[in-house]
């Protein structure tokens, strides 16, 4: 070899031969877990922005107003604001959960436990899935009608979420990408 070229190093050899997926699962799970915990702080640091929508769509005051609708609507702050409070609390620990699948999944790279990483990602991300399908596009989006409304209408940032995490999930469970159990094994 030329003295000019370097020989990779056995940190990146030992990367390469893992595979693109585990590698793939390590920093989409990064993704997920940085986005949900800037999500978290942002909710909690601007209270007041999120607050409004969600008061906004419980009480369903933007929406067509449909008298076989509205009995539905939630008016009392106490319970919109409980309500905020328990998806700030779960998007914090879905963080949580997923910064620590970031960190097992590391070290699984490392020759650490791909199945602990993806046990604990699938948690993560499975957390993600209920909060942002069942949440915001089942309750929200349905049982409050929040797609009658043009004002508060978080249906697309909703289903934007579903996707990049549902392409997460699927990625950290296909076949090669638990080639590091294999190798370990």
């Amino acid at each position: 070899m030329p003295a000019t070229q370097k020989q990779p190093s056995r940190r990146a050899d030992r990367a390469l031969s893992l595979g693109a997926l585990p590698v793939a699962a390590t920093l989409l799970t990064g993704v997920v877990a940085l986005y949900i915990a800037l999500v978290a702080f942002g909710n909690i640091t601007d209270f007041d922005s999120n607050q409004q929508f969600v008061r906004h769509v419980l009480a369903m005051d933007t929406t067509f107003k449909d008298d076989d609708l509205m009995w539905r609507a939630i008016e009392s702050t106490a319970l919109q604001d409980t309500a905020y409070v328990a998806i700030i609390v779960w998007e914090s620990l879905a963080a949580l959960v997923l910064i620590y699948a970031t960190v097992l999944w590391g070290g699984a790279l490392r020759g650490g436990d791909a199945r602990r990483a993806r046990q604990v990602g699938t948690v993560g991300l499975l957390m993600l899935l209920l909060l942002f399908g069942a949440g915001f596009i089942g309750i929200g989006g349905e049982w409050f009608a929040m797609w009658q409304s043009k004002d508060w209408n978080g249906l697309d940032a909703a289903t934007r979420v579903i996707t990049l995490t549902g392409i997460v999930l699927l990625v950290t469970h296909l076949p090669s990408a638990t080639a590091v159990e294999r190798q370990r094994d």
